[in-house]
């Protein structure tokens, strides 16, 4: 259960207080669950009862109390305990989490990657983008995102008009030239072409020697799709082109190499430029882009070290106590898994080092990784529909340092033998080095398997 289900569980326990008459309250339209904070428990906590004390005219903790079992008898959740003033602290049933570690790994068994869906069978994005590397790049990684949801891309270029000398430009996106924002004239500018391509991930091949896409393009002595041959969706309509057109890049990302390029061109939002620095290309935890791969090589470590203790991971239910006690995560980590991380046992002598200054012990370092497990499908379909490579690359990183936070609980320590807890642990973590590997495929991004 994601925090947005679990926000939505929220509401409709209050729903239902209200209709029973146990609260007079207006439902708010939205419920904060986080992780529990220093005191609390479980793996969510909610405010909802101090929300609604003053509208209810009641404590805190009686409308806690009244919440309480309507919560408790929701499925997915095992428990709901009450502590401070009145929070809400709720337990996930574990089978779920069994569940959700079994989905993952029997997927990448069966070659049906996970987070995968036909929820866009179907239908057809058609972009129109200018002839920019970041928007080449963008609309790659869109066609890839797209196709994983069971939709297809087609990208088609814009090629403004060259100006001739005491003549007025009609570029598209010049004010008052049809096309332009605002404009109510036809979408394509007078003198502008659209030149259809072909998505790479979708079935083009080329691309220069720096590992930039480049699309097929065609025209009347060339094969390839036409403007008028687009296929219309499953009611017959044919798409409306979409203009994508990110900020470009202030300079050529070319020497960053194909790896570094991708993830400096995708991982800010479109509308934001990227920085084309250096800085993406050293090993250590400052850097996104590392800490995402290097937190799939650790995963894939993992797996090697405890074959040669003997022992393979297997989903089962987790031993929190045992984690609680091995784990240390920052409080940014345990708040929402996006931030630094810590430094990791099992590593290379010559490992780079991960530290941070404000590490605190969390009651469960699982939460922050399930959680981002757990909403990766979500995460792709809404980049799918927004297209939005950027919201995926973010919540690699958010994977990533909830997965490196985690990882000290996998291997037994010292004398400590295997136990079933290890070996659940460690599915987990292979389930995180699934998601992280299946997103970077997505950017496409190598994910190593040592680093």
């Amino acid at each position: 259960m994601t925090p947005v289900e679990l926000s939505r569980t929220v509401l409709h326990a209050v729903r239902r207080a209200v209709d029973q008459g146990e609260l007079s309250v207006a439902v708010p339209a939205r419920a904060v669950v986080t992780p529990p904070g220093p005191g609390g428990s479980g793996d969510y906590a909610t405010n909802i009862a101090l929300q609604l004390a003053r509208p209810a005219g009641r404590p805190p903790l009686q409308v806690a109390e009244i919440l309480r079992p309507h919560l408790s008898r929701t499925e997915g959740v095992a428990a709901v305990e009450i502590t401070g003033p009145g929070f809400l602290n709720i337990h996930l049933d574990r089978n779920a989490v069994v569940s959700l570690v079994r989905d993952v790994l029997d997927r990448r068994d069966q070659g049906l990657p996970y987070g995968h869906s036909d929820a866009l069978a179907g239908q057809v994005l058609r972009l129109r983008i200018p002839y920019d590397i970041r928007a080449e790049v963008v609309a790659d990684a869109v066609g890839r995102i797209v196709a994983s949801q069971g939709g297809r891309v087609e990208v088609h270029h814009v090629r403004p008009q060259v100006t001739t000398p005491g003549l007025e430009s009609h570029a598209p996106g010049a004010p008052g030239v049809a096309g332009a924002p605002g404009s109510t004239d036809a979408p394509r500018a007078t003198g502008a072409s659209e030149v259809p391509g072909e998505c790479p991930s979708l079935g083009s091949d080329s691309s220069d020697a720096s590992g930039v896409p480049r699309p097929r393009t065609a025209d009347a002595s060339q094969p390839g799709p036409r403007p008028d041959a687009i296929h219309p969706d499953r009611q017959g309509n044919a798409p409306a082109p979409i203009d994508l057109r990110p900020v470009p890049a202030p300079e050529d990302p070319a020497p960053l190499g194909p790896d570094a390029l991708r993830w400096a061109l995708l991982h800010p939002a479109a509308h934001d430029r990227p920085r084309i620095t250096a800085d993406l290309l050293v090993q250590r935890a400052s850097n996104p882009l590392f800490r995402v791969r290097y937190a799939h090589a650790r995963a894939r470590a993992l797996t090697r070290n405890a074959a040669t203790l003997g022992f393979t991971g297997t989903p089962g239910r987790l031993d929190a106590t045992a984690s609680a006690g091995l784990g240390l995560a920052t409080s940014a980590v345990a708040a929402r898994g996006d931030h630094s991380v810590l430094a990791a046992p099992f590593t290379a002598p010559d490992a780079p080092a991960f530290t941070t200054a404000d590490a605190v012990p969390v009651s469960d370092p699982t939460t922050p990784l399930l959680t981002a497990i757990s909403e990766y499908p979500h995460v792709l379909l809404r980049a799918a529909t927004q297209r939005t490579p950027d919201r995926l690359a973010r919540h690699l990183v958010v994977t990533a340092d909830a997965l490196l936070a985690f990882q000290h609980t996998v291997l037994p320590r010292g004398e400590e033998k295997p136990s079933a807890a290890h070996r659940a642990r460690l599915a987990l973590a292979e389930a995180a080095g699934t998601v992280l590997a299946g997103g970077l495929s997505l950017l496409g991004i190598d994910a190593p398997e040592y680093l």
